[in-house]
């Protein structure tokens, strides 16, 4: 299953906050470390503070934070709120026109399957896939700051 830019991005969004200095950051900030578009990753916020991922505080000092703990946000959840369609298969998806669709497995397979790929992002959250603050915030630029984890 490939995921789109949106779902991508999300996630480098979150993985920014989780390891920057007051768990905020600007998008341009954002955009810079990862070397992405900015107005691309605008959009990705805009959809990110909709699905109560993220929250943004305009003004001088303000930027985009996590809306809740790390601990709680899991890769599931992210990738769930950036990419509604997980349809591997035309039949998974909400038009089902398939010339053997009640004859066929394929569709209980495909299900079982999408199900099994969500039960691990599920299971996996912020702090499984941030092992390594110092390295994140080395690669990203975060320079002088201190660990955040409890």
């Amino acid at each position: 299953m490939k995921h789109t830019n949106h779902a991508d991005y999300a996630l480098r969004v979150v993985l920014f906050l989780r390891v920057a200095p007051g768990r905020r950051g600007s998008i341009a900030d954002i955009a810079a470390a990862h070397h992405v578009s900015r107005h691309h990753l605008d959009k990705v916020v805009q959809r990110m503070v909709a699905a109560d991922l993220v929250r943004t505080t305009p003004g001088r000092g303000g930027g985009v934070s996590l809306h809740r703990d790390p601990a709680t946000i899991t890769v599931g959840e992210v990738m769930r709120a950036m990419e509604p369609d997980h349809a591997v298969v035309e039949c998974l998806g909400p038009v089902r026109f398939c010339r053997v669709a009640g004859v066929c497995g394929a569709r209980n397979v495909f299900a079982e399957a999408v199900a099994a790929y969500f039960a691990v992002l599920d299971a996996a959250g912020l702090d499984d896939i941030a092992v390594n603050d110092q390295g994140l915030r080395g690669a990203l630029g975060l320079t002088g700051s201190t660990d955040i984890r409890r």
